[in-house]
């Protein structure tokens, strides 16, 4: 690979770091309660919970997929101009994502508008994960991963990068006759993409 076709892999983090931080920064904006609660702030308080489970969910699924983003480069040795934007078309996806969002928070108590909240949410963090996968591919097949890397790292960085995506297929079928219920499948996929299970059972064995 030429100096001329490569850019430095430290650049390529700072910019992602600096897209998913401020994405995930943007999702907290859309918390507040409707003007004129003094009188009830409370209750105003307890009546966003859909803005708090959005919220939660959406800044789960981002740090899940900055994780995987994260595992990536650090096995890169470089990268190509079509990685590059390969990269920028999962950043876009994921700055994207405060708007579905705002949508799952604003529009959840009618039925109709909620199957259409939680699916523009789901297809959403189904595109961002399917990026994320196609550029951990893409490096694998293309030279571009660390030749020192073992073959139990790339099975184990592959698994990682990949298992969401049956499930967020899943969840966008559910959420359309129950929007509440994926939305809750979507926080636990993220948890669970997010929760070191390998190294918690690792560390319990040499217990």
């Amino acid at each position: 690979m030429s100096r001329m076709s490569r850019l430095p892999t430290g650049r390529l983090d700072a910019f992602s770091d600096g897209v998913f931080a401020i994405a995930i920064t943007l999702l907290v904006l859309d918390i507040g309660v409707p003007e004129g609660s003094e009188h009830d702030l409370l209750g105003a308080v307890a009546d966003q919970w859909r803005t708090y489970l959005a919220y939660v969910v959406s800044f789960s699924t981002v740090g899940a997929l900055w994780l995987a983003h994260s595992a990536i480069t650090r096995y890169l040795v470089g990268a190509n101009a079509l990685l590059i934007r390969i990269n920028l078309v999962v950043l876009l996806v994921v700055s994207f994502l405060p708007f579905p969002t705002k949508l799952l928070a604003q529009y959840s108590e009618s039925d109709d508008s909620a199957r259409v909240a939680t699916t523009m949410y789901g297809v959403t963090i189904f595109a961002a994960a399917l990026m994320t996968a196609v550029m951990w591919r893409y490096a694998r097949y293309s030279g571009l991963v660390d030749p020192d890397t073992s073959d139990d790292e790339i099975a184990g960085l592959t698994k990682q990068v990949t298992p969401g995506l049956a499930g967020y297929v899943a969840m966008i079928l559910l959420g359309l006759f129950l929007p509440t219920a994926a939305v809750i499948g979507y926080l636990l996929l993220a948890l669970y993409l997010i929760v070191p299970f390998g190294v918690i059972k690792a560390t319990r064995e040499r217990l």
